[in-house]
Formats: structure tokens, sequence, C-alpha cells
């Protein structure tokens, strides 16, 4: 597709920083990376979203097996990282050409926990607020 960034980075219309490549797969750093390690794996053919994977198709599991080479390379695969993707837009999907999220550098894990109670903090607050008939000042 001509108007997808991610078949121009593929073939070379458009710069990225290519990690990895082999002939079902593109790996490059993020653009607006959400952590010190933020990789997407590209699959080479277009496949819009994660719902458009031929039910024979491989991809995913060549995009695990990519994804483990990637971080054993960068000494991160010990330590920790996340394999994630964005499906429509329901589910944060930007860029509708099929790609993986690889990140690290961070711990996540309290990143999010962090995250999850302050938007547990924070809806208590309005749940709250609004049953006493008051009106929300934030």
């Amino acid at each position: 597709m001509t108007d997808c960034i991610f078949c121009n980075i593929i073939a070379r219309k458009i710069p990225a920083k290519i990690i990895y490549e082999d002939e079902q797969v593109v790996a490059f750093w993020d653009a607006y990376p959400a952590s010190p390690i933020h990789l997407l794996l590209v699959p080479k053919t277009h496949i819009a979203t994660f719902n458009d994977i031929p039910e024979e198709d491989q991809i995913l599991t060549h995009i695990g097996s990519v994804a483990r080479k990637i971080t054993r390379d960068l000494g991160i695969a010990e330590s920790g990282y996340r394999v994630f993707i964005n499906v429509n837009r329901g589910g944060g999907q930007v860029v509708f050409h099929l790609h993986a999220h690889l990140v690290s550098g961070k711990d996540l894990g309290t990143v999010f926990f962090s995250l999850a109670v302050a938007g547990a903090i924070l809806w208590r607050k309005i749940v709250n607020t609004f049953s006493r008939g008051k009106k929300l000042l934030l």
C-alpha cells in the first residue's frame, strides 16, 4: 500500500533505524518511544490488523522468534520485556499495518501498577462525589 507508513519504511522510501530484517519481518526503533527500548516488529506483507491474519499464517510465531532473538542480542531477555499488539482504534492501533511492540528498560510492572492505583483512586473520588450529589472539581 503506497499510503502505509510501514510499507514505505519496508520499501526504504521512509527512513527508520532498522535493527533486524529477514524475508518476513523488519524490526525498527519506534519514532515516538514509550520506554527506553521500544521497537516495532512489522511483517513485510501488509496485513491491516491482528483480526486480518489468515488462519494458516505463521507470522505471529515468526514475530515471537524474532522478538526473542532481538531481546537476547540487546541483553534484555533475562531482565524482562513486553511484546504486545494493539488491535483497531479501540485497542490503541494507530497505524493499520499489523505490528508488535517490544518494550523494555523501565520497571513496567511498577509503572502500570502505579497508573492502575492512581486511576482507581481518581475513579473512587468521582463516584463518591457524584453519589453525594456534588459537582466535580479537579
